[in-house]
């Protein structure tokens, strides 16, 4: 009996016979590998964008933004206010922290350094919701807040752009035409997962911010309002406490809508997940469709092939081949086509994968578990689709064969 190498390598000539003939064979192959790759690598990085956001931001965290009603809606707005914060933190249950908040864009100046960013006022609470940490000077205090003390921390990136080298602490900036005293600077948390650099602001007391940088008639009306529940686990009957006593606190009727919403963070991130997932069944479902064409084209060649070459069938079997070599040869041709086009369709998802990191805004993560997975589906589908075409070959009459023109 003639040995597998013997047989591996004249299937591989036989093949080398008809280049362009084995390379588009092999192409639905190519392109289902590729989206294999692709699918599972961009899915990859991204749920682990996914992952280290929710690490950065606390996945108990959420918070609470005015929303208006919907025109014709006879209901009147009313605006989330401190005393609507002090409510939640007094009355729900489940609260580690609440930080009421208001924003403000603003150009920054120190020296002949500028830089556009934003402005947070906020409580010493912002810091515990929103998890940061202090890497130079000091945080907020309860008195900054109480006295509207033009003091505060800079992000990381504006104590950058505004010092350099040059240390911060206890220098006067002007927030617009306002003259503000660095008393920190927080620790760098970088780019988030939705694009967006996060350390790229400035904290500022809530009071101070109020008065003296959105100039609001009513001091007590802020933009929304953060919550960082004690636990994952406490988030949703927390969110169902905040919603009874904000509607309570706003008198909004039974079947009227809500004037605020509140955002679970957990839930917008899951949201993206979702669409990744959504993204990651797509480029399966074209995988699979692929492999399938791939397959039936590598049987109808398999096909052709067994018909080209039954004379040399015959002329095999003549001299003594027999019908499991017979099989075995064409059965490895088959595979040898899968197998070549899985190498050139991991080539393919890589390259693919890369081209749609600016799009996901994430990195593939690539994994020798899907690599694998790909190569055994090519394998999978050479076999399966090959079958057919080396039963055929096996079964074809020595004498028969000989005669064929």
């Amino acid at each position: 009996m003639i040995s597998f190498g013997e047989v591996f390598l004249i299937a591989l000539k036989a093949l080398m016979l008809n280049k362009t003939r084995s390379f588009l064979t092999t192409l639905g192959i190519i392109i289902g590998v590729g989206a294999v790759i692709a699918a599972f690598a961009v899915g990859q990085g991204t749920n682990k964008v996914i992952d280290e956001q929710i690490a950065m931001l606390g996945s108990n965290f959420m918070f609470v933004q005015n929303e208006r009603p919907s025109v014709g809606s006879r209901v009147s707005t009313r605006y989330l206010t401190v005393a609507d914060a002090e409510a939640i933190e007094r009355e729900c249950s489940g609260i580690a922290a609440v930080a009421p908040s208001v924003e403000a864009s603003a150009q920054v100046i120190y020296g002949s350094s500028n830089w556009s960013t934003s402005v947070e006022g906020s409580t010493p609470s912002y810091s515990a919701v929103s998890e940061w940490s202090i890497a130079l000077g000091r945080d907020l205090t309860e008195q900054d807040v109480r006295y509207g003390s033009k003091v505060c921390v800079l992000g990381n990136t504006v104590a950058d752009k505004l010092f350099g080298e040059e240390d911060p602490i206890g220098r006067v900036i002007r927030i617009r035409t306002v003259p503000f005293t660095v008393v920190g600077v927080f620790a760098s948390k970088g780019q988030s997962s939705f694009g967006y650099d996060q350390d790229d602001f400035i904290l500022a007391p809530l009071s101070t911010t109020q008065r003296r940088l959105t100039r609001s008639s009513n001091t007590d009306r802020v933009g929304s309002i953060m919550v960082k529940g004690v636990s994952m686990k406490a988030l949703d009957y927390l969110e169902l406490q905040i919603n009874e006593l904000l509607r309570e606190r706003h008198r909004i009727r039974q079947g009227d809508p809500d004037d605020f919403r509140v955002w679970n963070i957990s839930q917008i991130l899951e949201a993206r997940r979702n669409s990744t997932r959504a993204m990651s069944i797509l480029l399966g479902s074209i995988a699979a469709i692929s492999l399938i064409v791939g397959g039936i084209g590598i049987m109808n060649i398999m096909l052709v092939s067994v018909t080209e070459r039954t004379r040399e069938i015959g002329i095999r079997m003549a001299v003594g081949a027999k019908s499991g070599d017979i099989r075995m040869q064409f059965l490895i041709e088959a595979v040898t086509l899968s197998l070549i086009g899985g190498a050139l369709g991991v080539a393919l998802g890589m390259s693919a994968a890369y081209g749609l990191e600016g799009v996901m805004q994430s990195p593939p993560v690539f994994s020798a578990g899907s690599i694998a997975l790909a190569f055994a589906f090519s394998a999978m589908v050479g076999i399966g689709f090959g079958l057919y075409p080396a039963w055929r070959a096996s079964l074809l009459n020595p004498i028969d064969a000989l005669k064929y023109e």
